[in-house]
Protein backbone atom coordinates (compact mmCIF):
# COMPACT_ATOMS: atom_id res chain seq x y z
CA UNK A 1 0.00 0.00 0.00
CA UNK A 2 2.55 2.04 0.77
CA UNK A 3 5.32 0.97 -1.42
CA UNK A 4 7.44 0.17 2.00
CA UNK A 5 7.32 -2.56 4.59
CA UNK A 6 5.21 -0.56 7.36
CA UNK A 7 2.93 -1.71 9.69
CA UNK A 8 -0.42 -0.23 9.65
CA UNK A 9 -3.44 -0.23 12.26
CA UNK A 10 -6.53 0.93 11.27
CA UNK A 11 -8.26 1.54 14.41
CA UNK A 12 -11.63 3.04 15.73
CA UNK A 13 -13.36 2.94 19.09
CA UNK A 14 -17.06 3.34 20.47
CA UNK A 15 -17.39 5.33 23.73
CA UNK A 16 -20.09 6.11 26.00
CA UNK A 17 -19.91 9.75 25.01
CA UNK A 18 -17.74 12.51 23.44
CA UNK A 19 -15.59 14.00 26.93
CA UNK A 20 -12.67 11.57 26.82
CA UNK A 21 -11.64 12.74 30.58
CA UNK A 22 -14.79 10.98 31.75
CA UNK A 23 -16.00 9.35 29.14
CA UNK A 24 -15.05 5.67 28.28
CA UNK A 25 -14.38 2.73 25.33
CA UNK A 26 -16.68 0.74 25.03
CA UNK A 27 -15.45 -0.68 22.13
CA UNK A 28 -12.26 -1.10 20.49
CA UNK A 29 -11.02 -2.56 16.93
CA UNK A 30 -8.24 -2.17 15.22
CA UNK A 31 -6.95 -3.62 11.89
CA UNK A 32 -3.15 -4.29 11.27
CA UNK A 33 -2.29 -3.92 8.06
CA UNK A 34 1.41 -5.44 6.32
CA UNK A 35 2.24 -5.11 3.23
CA UNK A 36 -1.17 -4.13 2.10
CA UNK A 37 -2.46 -7.59 3.56
CA UNK A 38 -4.62 -7.61 6.45
CA UNK A 39 -2.56 -9.59 9.60
CA UNK A 40 -5.50 -9.42 12.37
CA UNK A 41 -8.46 -7.97 13.02
CA UNK A 42 -8.63 -6.80 16.94
CA UNK A 43 -11.75 -6.25 18.22
CA UNK A 44 -13.12 -6.30 21.61
CA UNK A 45 -16.07 -4.97 24.33
CA UNK A 46 -14.47 -3.43 27.10
CA UNK A 47 -16.84 -4.12 30.19
CA UNK A 48 -17.09 -0.52 32.05
CA UNK A 49 -18.88 -1.95 34.53
CA UNK A 50 -21.62 0.59 35.08
CA UNK A 51 -24.95 1.10 32.96
CA UNK A 52 -24.49 3.07 29.22
CA UNK A 53 -25.75 6.42 29.01
CA UNK A 54 -29.06 6.68 27.47
CA UNK A 55 -28.98 6.68 23.83
CA UNK A 56 -25.42 5.24 23.57
CA UNK A 57 -27.27 1.79 22.30
CA UNK A 58 -29.64 3.64 19.69
CA UNK A 59 -26.74 5.22 18.43
CA UNK A 60 -24.04 1.78 18.60
CA UNK A 61 -26.44 -0.69 19.10
CA UNK A 62 -24.37 -1.86 21.95
CA UNK A 63 -26.53 -2.97 25.01
CA UNK A 64 -25.38 -3.40 28.58
CA UNK A 65 -26.38 -6.95 28.32
CA UNK A 66 -23.30 -6.79 25.36
CA UNK A 67 -20.88 -5.60 27.62
CA UNK A 68 -21.63 -7.73 30.17
CA UNK A 69 -21.22 -11.12 28.63
CA UNK A 70 -19.11 -10.23 26.02
CA UNK A 71 -16.50 -7.62 27.56
CA UNK A 72 -13.41 -7.98 28.54
CA UNK A 73 -11.93 -5.71 31.26
CA UNK A 74 -10.42 -2.53 30.52
CA UNK A 75 -6.55 -3.44 31.87
CA UNK A 76 -6.98 -6.30 29.28
CA UNK A 77 -7.68 -4.07 26.59
CA UNK A 78 -4.40 -1.59 27.62
CA UNK A 79 -2.05 -4.50 27.89
CA UNK A 80 -3.61 -5.18 24.20
CA UNK A 81 -2.68 -2.18 22.63
CA UNK A 82 0.89 -1.47 24.59
CA UNK A 83 1.41 -4.81 22.78
CA UNK A 84 0.88 -4.16 19.43
CA UNK A 85 1.15 -0.04 19.17
CA UNK A 86 4.98 -0.52 18.67
CA UNK A 87 7.38 2.14 17.56
CA UNK A 88 6.98 3.77 14.34
CA UNK A 89 3.45 2.02 13.95
CA UNK A 90 1.42 3.87 11.14
CA UNK A 91 -1.99 4.71 13.08
CA UNK A 92 -5.30 5.83 10.65
CA UNK A 93 -8.68 6.66 11.85
CA UNK A 94 -11.39 8.98 10.81
CA UNK A 95 -11.00 12.06 13.25
CA UNK A 96 -8.16 10.73 14.63
CA UNK A 97 -8.38 13.29 17.43
CA UNK A 98 -11.28 11.58 18.87
CA UNK A 99 -10.15 8.59 18.61
CA UNK A 100 -6.03 9.51 19.97
CA UNK A 101 -7.73 10.91 22.88
CA UNK A 102 -9.53 8.20 24.20
CA UNK A 103 -6.79 5.79 23.94
CA UNK A 104 -4.30 7.70 25.49
CA UNK A 105 -6.58 8.15 28.48
CA UNK A 106 -7.14 4.85 28.62
CA UNK A 107 -3.12 4.13 28.78
CA UNK A 108 -2.63 7.02 31.31
CA UNK A 109 -5.09 4.87 33.34
CA UNK A 110 -2.77 1.52 33.17
CA UNK A 111 0.58 2.75 32.32
CA UNK A 112 0.73 6.32 33.63
CA UNK A 113 4.32 6.63 32.85
CA UNK A 114 4.59 5.36 29.84
CA UNK A 115 1.39 6.28 28.10
CA UNK A 116 2.82 9.52 26.54
CA UNK A 117 5.81 7.37 25.32
CA UNK A 118 3.78 5.18 23.42
CA UNK A 119 1.29 7.34 21.77
CA UNK A 120 4.27 9.87 20.92
CA UNK A 121 6.37 6.91 19.07
CA UNK A 122 3.77 6.25 16.38
CA UNK A 123 2.62 8.22 13.35
CA UNK A 124 -1.27 8.95 12.82
CA UNK A 125 -3.10 10.20 9.61
CA UNK A 126 -6.58 11.64 10.30
CA UNK A 127 -8.24 10.62 7.07
CA UNK A 128 -11.15 13.25 8.07
CA UNK A 129 -8.47 15.99 7.56
CA UNK A 130 -7.65 14.43 4.47
CA UNK A 131 -11.45 14.02 3.24
CA UNK A 132 -11.52 17.73 3.55
CA UNK A 133 -8.98 18.88 1.05
CA UNK A 134 -10.53 16.11 -1.35
CA UNK A 135 -14.41 16.87 -1.30
CA UNK A 136 -16.80 19.32 -0.15
CA UNK A 137 -18.53 18.80 2.89
CA UNK A 138 -19.83 16.94 4.56
CA UNK A 139 -17.06 14.40 5.78
CA UNK A 140 -18.10 11.45 7.90
CA UNK A 141 -16.87 8.30 7.14
CA UNK A 142 -20.07 7.27 5.57
CA UNK A 143 -19.72 10.45 3.04
CA UNK A 144 -16.73 8.97 2.03
CA UNK A 145 -17.85 5.76 1.47
CA UNK A 146 -20.47 6.69 -1.12
CA UNK A 147 -17.99 9.00 -2.51
CA UNK A 148 -15.60 6.56 -3.36
CA UNK A 149 -18.18 3.78 -4.39
CA UNK A 150 -17.55 1.62 -1.65
CA UNK A 151 -19.83 -0.96 0.12
CA UNK A 152 -21.45 -0.12 3.64
CA UNK A 153 -20.88 -1.51 6.04
CA UNK A 154 -22.70 -1.23 9.83
CA UNK A 155 -21.45 1.85 10.32
CA UNK A 156 -21.34 2.75 14.57
CA UNK A 157 -19.54 -0.73 15.16
CA UNK A 158 -15.95 -0.44 15.44
CA UNK A 159 -14.56 -3.14 13.62
CA UNK A 160 -17.07 -2.44 10.84
CA UNK A 161 -16.16 1.30 10.69
CA UNK A 162 -12.00 -0.08 10.68
CA UNK A 163 -12.81 -1.84 7.31
CA UNK A 164 -14.59 0.35 5.65
CA UNK A 165 -11.78 2.97 7.01
CA UNK A 166 -9.15 0.26 5.25
CA UNK A 167 -11.03 0.82 1.55
CA UNK A 168 -11.61 4.55 2.01
CA UNK A 169 -7.68 5.40 2.58
CA UNK A 170 -7.16 2.72 -0.45
CA UNK A 171 -9.09 4.99 -2.49
CA UNK A 172 -8.00 8.30 -0.95
CA UNK A 173 -4.28 6.70 -2.03
CA UNK A 174 -5.05 6.10 -5.71
CA UNK A 175 -7.01 9.52 -6.27
CA UNK A 176 -4.04 11.05 -5.48
CA UNK A 177 -0.23 9.43 -3.74
CA UNK A 178 -0.04 12.23 -0.79
CA UNK A 179 -1.21 10.89 2.02
CA UNK A 180 2.48 10.61 3.28
CA UNK A 181 2.07 14.68 3.62
CA UNK A 182 -0.22 14.23 5.94
CA UNK A 183 1.70 12.32 8.82
CA UNK A 184 1.35 13.58 12.27
CA UNK A 185 -0.95 17.07 10.86
CA UNK A 186 -4.40 17.17 11.87
CA UNK A 187 -6.97 19.75 10.59
CA UNK A 188 -9.37 21.77 13.15
CA UNK A 189 -12.39 23.88 12.35
CA UNK A 190 -10.95 27.17 13.28
CA UNK A 191 -14.53 28.34 14.09
CA UNK A 192 -14.53 26.08 17.19
CA UNK A 193 -10.62 25.09 17.55
CA UNK A 194 -8.82 21.89 18.68
CA UNK A 195 -10.87 19.68 20.54
CA UNK A 196 -10.07 18.14 23.10
CA UNK A 197 -6.42 17.82 24.24
CA UNK A 198 -3.47 18.56 21.91
CA UNK A 199 -0.33 16.69 21.63
CA UNK A 200 3.09 18.14 21.13
CA UNK A 201 4.08 15.50 18.27
CA UNK A 202 0.78 16.13 16.11
CA UNK A 203 0.69 19.63 14.16
CA UNK A 204 -2.42 21.22 14.36
CA UNK A 205 -3.43 23.54 11.47
CA UNK A 206 -6.86 25.47 10.44
CA UNK A 207 -8.81 23.96 7.86
CA UNK A 208 -11.74 25.24 5.61
CA UNK A 209 -14.12 23.35 4.10
CA UNK A 210 -13.87 23.38 0.09
CA UNK A 211 -15.97 22.97 -2.38
CA UNK A 212 -13.67 21.16 -4.54
CA UNK A 213 -10.18 19.27 -4.78
CA UNK A 214 -7.88 21.33 -3.10
CA UNK A 215 -4.53 21.21 -5.79
CA UNK A 216 -1.32 19.69 -4.93
CA UNK A 217 0.47 22.68 -4.02
CA UNK A 218 -2.77 23.84 -1.66
CA UNK A 219 -3.33 20.85 0.86
CA UNK A 220 -3.12 21.44 4.14
CA UNK A 221 0.36 20.36 4.94
CA UNK A 222 1.78 22.49 2.71
CA UNK A 223 0.06 25.26 3.81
Amino acid sequence: MWGIKIKVIFFDTETTGLDFRCCKIIELAMLTVENGEIMEEYDEFINIGEPLPPGITQITSITNEMLKNEGVEEESVANDLKERLTPDTLMIAHNAQFDLSFIYFLLKRHFPSEADDIVSSLNWIDTYTVLKDRKEYPHKLIDAVHHYGIEEVNFHRAIEDTKALFEVTKALKRERNDLVEYVNVFGYNPKYGVSGLTFSFIEYKPQYYSKFMKSNDDILPRK
